[in-house]
């Protein structure tokens, strides 16, 4: 009997939602499909167990998806020179970024570089500045970093032409994470297009103003939450362009986003499509021509766990992955001891390989979207889409990302859906693994570096409600 031949005469009736849906529904019983099978996000959206595929789905892809993502290495060492070997090993290891951390920016957690400087000739000796991005995570005297940057770019007789950078710079985003400003929001809104305009003079290429959203992630929020909240620093940026008498065509692409992603894969690739549909969006309504959004991934800080911190190794390689099939432009994957002290070589190294494998083993940056088409995830795009830009308009009703965060607004929302959050892993109806389940016996012993653990900044506070960023473990124990 020829088997293939007399499959191939074999008639499958057509498969069907409403087919499907019978057949699940006799599997549940008695149970509603709604409650057993449908499951909802923090923003409400409803997550259907099965999508058709979308015809002829638009392609969302990276800046640049004929290269493959900067793998971002942190470095946010305490210690200068201990900072320069880790940058130095990172970059003969592979990393093709490095994502240098100050103390008192808001996701330094308690580390992060001196802000002087001579820092920065210390950190980057020897290291292949045409070779490798580099992003700067500023603290609160971000201008003053990045004049420094400049002028230490200007001693090197670097070429800006040769060089990929991004200055993080986003007065929002400080104000949100350590409720500082080096001055008022009216100061601050006059003296940033004269820093603007001088950056341009100079002609410092890449990424100078960015839209952060890490702060309000790691603070609680929902993805809408923090996709509304960047784009509203987006637009603030836009207006600085504006006042510096910068032409927006050529200002847009100066500005850039950083998003934090978690181990829910789906949700995560969705957020980084969603996040450059809404840029295209803003860009069209302003009637700036398109420019693709330049996205840095950071893996999530508040999924980070103490108890068992070998399973932070497999959420982040869960949120790498989803990052780079999402279409990142550059990813920083946070080590998995981070939540104990600053990671050590081991830690540093799992890190760094989590991206190096996935880039050069298997091969995630060779389609540009794979996600296109696919049911469940363009459904999730579309939905957050629609609820992240309906933050974004409530932000702008409320005055802008300043004044909205000045009045307190924008905290209270975040604080509402981080406590609905918490009471779900309180009651169980979530879980995390190692943590409030499966819990080990014995702790193994964790190494850190030795080094002093600061907390952020609060001067300022009584001026703006400072917004808190926890683990989720963290909040869990402090509750109970």
């Amino acid at each position: 009997m020829n088997l293939a031949r007399v499959l191939g005469e074999i008639e499958f009736p057509a498969a069907s939602r409403d087919r499907w849906r019978s057949l699940a529904e006799k599997t549940i019983g008695s149970a509603a499909f709604e409650d057993a099978l449908v499951s909802h996000s923090d923003d409400g959206i409803a997550i259907q167990p099965i999508h058709e595929r979308v015809a002829d789905p638009a392609l969302i892809a990276r800046r640049r998806p004929e290269l493959p993502w900067l793998a971002a290495q942190r470095i946010d060492d305490p210690d200068p020179a201990r900072a320069n070997r880790q940058a130095l090993e990172d970059v003969a290891q592979g990393a093709t970024g490095l994502a240098l951390v100050f103390e008192g920016a808001p996701n330094a957690f308690g580390y992060g570089l001196p802000a002087a400087p001579e820092t920065l000739a210390t950190v980057l000796e020897g290291v292949p500045l045409s070779r490798v991005h580099l992003r700067l995570d500023v603290h609160p005297a971000s201008r003053a970093m990045a004049d420094w940057f400049v002028a230490y770019l200007t001693a090197q007789r670097a070429d800006p032409s040769k060089l990929s950078l991004s200055f993080g710079i986003d007065p929002a985003a400080i104000f949100a994470g350590t409720g500082r400003l080096s001055m008022t929001i009216e100061a601050l809104k006059a003296s940033m297009p004269q820093s603007l305009a001088h950056f341009f003079a100079v002609g410092v290429p890449g990424v100078l103003l960015e839209a952060d959203g890490r702060v309000y992630h790691n603070a609680g929020a929902t993805e809408a939450q923090e996709l509304g909240a960047a784009l509203a620093s987006a637009a603030a940026h836009l207006r600085l362009f504006e006042d510096a008498r910068q032409a927006l065509v050529y200002a847009a692409p100066h500005i850039g986003f950083a998003v934090s992603i978690d181990q829910d894969q789906f949700m995560s690739i969705a957020k980084i499509r969603a996040l450059r549909r809404l840029w295209a969006r803003m860009l069209e309504l302003c009637s700036i021509p398109a420019s693709p959004a330049t996205i840095h991934a950071e893996t999530s800080w508040r999924m980070m766990t103490t108890a068992d911190p070998e399973t932070n190794i497999l959420r982040s390689a869960i949120a790498c992955f989803a990052a780079a099939v999402g279409g990142a432009d550059s990813i920083s994957v946070l080590p998995h001891t981070i939540a104990h002290g600053l990671p050590e070589g081991f830690a540093r190294r799992v890190a760094r390989n989590t991206q190096l494998v996935m880039a050069s083993e298997s091969h995630l940056d060779f389609v540009a979207d794979p996600a296109a088409g696919a049911g469940s995830i363009e459904a999730l795009t579309d939905a957050l889409c629609e609820r992240a830009w309906a933050e974004f308009q409530f932000i702008e009703r409320e005055g802008g990302i300043l004044e909205c965060l000045a009045a307190g607004h924008l905290q209270r929302r975040i604080g509402a859906a981080s406590d609905a959050r918490l009471l779900r892993y309180r009651e169980g109806g979530s879980q995390i693994v190692g943590a409030t389940v499966y819990q080990l016996a014995n702790e193994r012993p964790v190494e850190t570096l030795a080094a002093e653990r600061r907390p952020l900044p609060t001067e300022g506070a009584a001026f703006c409600e400072k917004l808190d960023s926890l683990r989720i473990e963290e909040a869990i124990g402090a509750s109970s």
